[in-house]
């Protein structure tokens, strides 16, 4: 279920805008993606299903009055930022704000789902463990099947295809440029895995110790910490090269190509605006 919560708190950093409205619409069907992402982890039924739909409630609310102003901020700021031609520090603040408030999200989603956790039985706890399994089988085929050049291509295909739901289409060169970072660029993907499995690890250990509600706000709020230090140090060799990239692309952005990118963040600023609005006005009524 942390996956799902975790899914929910990136949401504005992973989906491509199809039209303004789009973040609304999701948003407005985040209650069900959450019940049913949820459900699927903790086999809950009757009074522990109503439960469960009152605390995810409760971090909606959360999330609506204190995650989505800073959303609308932050969008605001990347257009601004990239309006005017990104920099290394561009380009780094930008990945720390959003790992900022990643873990943020997280840690209100645990503060109100822990407690359920530290109830459940040995039955659901294997359960849970059975779907994180699953997960896990689910990112092996995703990320760690085929060779490294076919790994790699993988990569550079992914990255290009959502950049162009950005920007536009690619010019050649830039194209070039991508495959250049999929070539230079470590693979993270079996340190992601390993690191994965840890955490999982360390949240089904606190749930059978029935620790859940104490520690787990503080072990996914700060997900990063207790990695590897060989991940630690390939993860920022791979935030190099992925840094040096964007701000190669930009400087390579055509007018159109920029337009179009700073469009998609102003918008992303004002749905996240309009929701966040819309929650004060909810709460003052």
């Amino acid at each position: 279920m942390s996956r799902a919560l975790r899914l929910f708190a990136v949401l504005s950093a992973g989906a491509v805008l199809a039209g303004c409205s789009a973040i609304r619409l999701a948003y407005d069907n985040a209650d069900s993606y959450l019940r049913w992402r949820a459900g699927a982890y903790l086999d809950v039924h009757g009074d522990a299903a109503d439960e469960l739909d009152e605390r995810i409630d409760a971090f909606l609310d959360w999330h609506r009055a204190k995650a989505l102003p800073q959303y609308a901020r932050l969008s605001e700021e990347a257009a601004r930022r990239l309006d005017d031609g990104l920099s290394h520090a561009d380009a780094v603040w930008g990945y720390d704000a959003l790992q900022a408030q990643a873990g943020e999200s997280m840690r209100a989603a645990a503060e109100r789902i822990a407690p359920m956790l530290d109830r459940l039985s040995a039955e659901q706890v294997g359960h849970l463990e059975r779907r994180l399994a699953e997960d896990n089988r689910k990112f092996a085929r995703e990320n760690l099947k085929g060779s490294e050049a076919e790994r790699r291509q993988r990569r550079a295909k992914r990255l290009q295809e959502r950049l162009e739901e950005w920007v536009g289409r690619l010019t050649q060169a830039q194209v070039q440029r991508i495959r250049l970072y999929a070539e230079r660029a470590p693979l993270t993907d079996e340190h992601r895995d390993r690191d994965r499995k840890r955490l999982q690890a360390e949240i089904l250990a606190m749930v059978r110790r029935h620790e859940a509600a104490r520690r787990m706000p503080d072990l996914v709020g700060r997900w990063q910490e207790g990695r590897d230090p060989a991940f630690v140090a390939l993860n920022e060799a791979w935030r190099k090269e992925f840094n040096a990239l964007l701000v190669d692309l930009d400087r390579s952005l055509t007018p159109a190509q920029r337009a179009r990118a700073v469009t998609h963040f102003r918008r992303y600023a004002e749905d996240f605006a309009i929701l966040a609005g819309r929650a004060g006005a909810e709460i003052r009524q």
